[in-house]
């Protein structure tokens, strides 16, 4: 059986695919590496990976390229679902014989309800889907495979769960799959170098954030990890494949979890001499901290969220301003770079808290920020919630143009005005007199440095404009 592994054309520079963590389209382009896709089109001998957003493809021009394909597997979100139903409805014009999949977050928690939607899907992969694949390319009847849904005699049909990987050194190195299937020029993170190579080196979290999605849908709260010398090994093909690679990104949702691996994982990092990014809660030790940065460490992804511990307790973010503060202060005596995260629109958020967060943004003064509007995904605890208490104004996450939408109201504040708030957020923070003079000695002072931040500043410019006075139901 033919297999192609699809994450489906959708929004003009739509961010929203096989292992984006914000299924909207950004602020300033971005495209995430299709690396839940890579996994088992590395274990399906003759299989592809198509990347349609990362390739610029139309529809059209997908389909030629998924000509006599048997099985097609496509990546779908919350965000890109009705779009993604579309795709499969003409990939079954195209070959009525073709099986078609619908694979991700989204799928796992309302798989009746995407069988419902469309007759084009003929079953859903729910959570983890490595093997899932695997098995039903190899021929495995689906009424023989796990962590499928499915429909028979017209009644849907949900199949056991499909326990999750463990030994995750099993897997192959996805970076075999990009070699063999992408091209990695295709694919930037405004807050890393380009270009970079992304690895994931555990999945899950143990955090209990209510308003993640990957754990509480797809992958689950515990953080099932690769040993060290898995991902060592990993690593140095990647610099072999992609000598023009500039950064190496580990994307697990918290890199730094579990303290010892991290210090072995950065035992063999430190003769590679390369450079790498990675994400980390605020709980991060001093000590941990320097031995990621004398590994090659240069930039930390942080989810601070809110400046509200109102609102950081309602989330379970289970962490404090005060170790947010601690971890900040040490981060910029090691010299490493931030990217921090914050998130208007959570539960009980009021415009005091919006201040209260902007306020926090400046004073951590993090060297890059992204705002997102908090999207209430079904399958997550701050769904439930939304639903329950009224809060919810909107089910569609995203608008027109793939914009974020803002979904939810508060009994003091409406979703207009926390839509509104992230402009003023961005402003106030990035239109300070020493922010842009830290700008400008870039600009002077390094070329390719120059080049990203000219670029990158007039997409954000453009994004603001589009944004401009938007509220929901309005065309972005």
């Amino acid at each position: 059986m033919r297999v192609a592994l699809l994450n489906p054309p959708s929004y003009a520079d739509f961010d929203g695919g096989a292992g984006s963590r914000y299924q909207a389209t950004r602020e300033v382009t971005s495209f995430w590496y299709p690396t839940w896709l890579c996994y088992p089109a590395g274990m399906i001998e003759g299989s592809k990976v198509i990347d349609a957003p990362a390739e610029h493809l139309t529809l059209e021009e997908t389909l030629g390229r998924l000509k006599g394909y048997d099985l097609v597997a496509i990546y779908t979100s919350a965000a890109s679902f009705n779009k993604d139903v579309q795709t499969a409805g003409s990939i079954k014009a195209q070959n009525s014989k073709a099986l078609v999949a619908v694979v991700g977050p989204h799928p796992s928690a309302v798989p009746e309800e995407c069988l419902r939607a469309s007759n084009h899907i003929d079953f859903v992969c729910r959570r983890e889907f490595d093997y899932t694949i695997k098995e039903v390319a190899e021929g495995k009847g689906l009424k023989d495979v796990s962590g499928i849904s499915y429909r028979k005699n017209g009644q849907i049909i949900h199949n056991p769960d499909r326990k999750p990987i463990n030994d995750l050194d099993a897997l192959p190195f996805v970076v075999e799959t990009y070699k063999r299937d992408l091209n990695i020029h295709n694919y930037q993170i405004p807050y890393l170098k380009r270009p970079y190579v992304s690895i994931y080196t555990g999945r899950g979290c143990p955090a209990q954030c209510i308003f993640c999605l990957w754990p509480q849908t797809f992958t689950g709260n515990t953080y099932r990890v690769r040993s060290p010398q898995n991902v060592v090994e990993e690593v140095q093909l990647a610099v072999k494949y992609f000598p023009e690679a500039n950064e190496i990104f580990f994307d697990d949702d918290t890199f730094t979890a579990n303290r010892s691996r991290v210090h072995e994982i950065c035992k063999g990092l430190k003769h590679l001499g390369i450079t790498w990014s990675t994400t980390s809660r605020v709980t991060t030790d001093p000590e941990t901290l320097k031995v990621m940065k004398d590994s090659g460490l240069r930039l930390l992804v942080v989810g601070y969220e809110s400046g509200s511990q109102k609102i950081l307790n309602n989330v379970k973010k289970g962490t404090t301003l005060e170790q947010a503060r601690e971890f900040t202060k040490n981060c910029k005596k090691l010299g490493i770079q931030i990217h921090g995260a914050f998130i208007l629109g959570l539960p009980e958020e009021t415009k005091e808290t919006i201040e209260e967060s902007i306020r926090f943004a400046r004073e951590m003064n993090p060297d890059t920020i992204q705002v997102s509007l908090a999207s209430p995904y079904p399958g997550t605890k701050f769904y439930e919630m939304c639903q329950e208490r009224g809060y919810l104004v909107e089910e569609n996450l995203v608008m027109d143009r793939g914009y974020q939408n803002c979904c939810v109201r508060y009994p003091t504040l409406s979703h207009e005005e926390v839509f509104r708030a992230v402009e003023r957020f961005y402003k106030k923070f990035y239109y300070r007199p020493g922010f842009i003079f830290k700008i400008l000695k870039k600009i002077l002072f390094d070329r390719e440095e120059r080049k990203r931040i000219l670029r990158e500043g007039k997409e954000f410019k453009a994004f603001l404009a589009r944004r401009k006075g938007l509220v929901k139901g309005k065309k972005c």
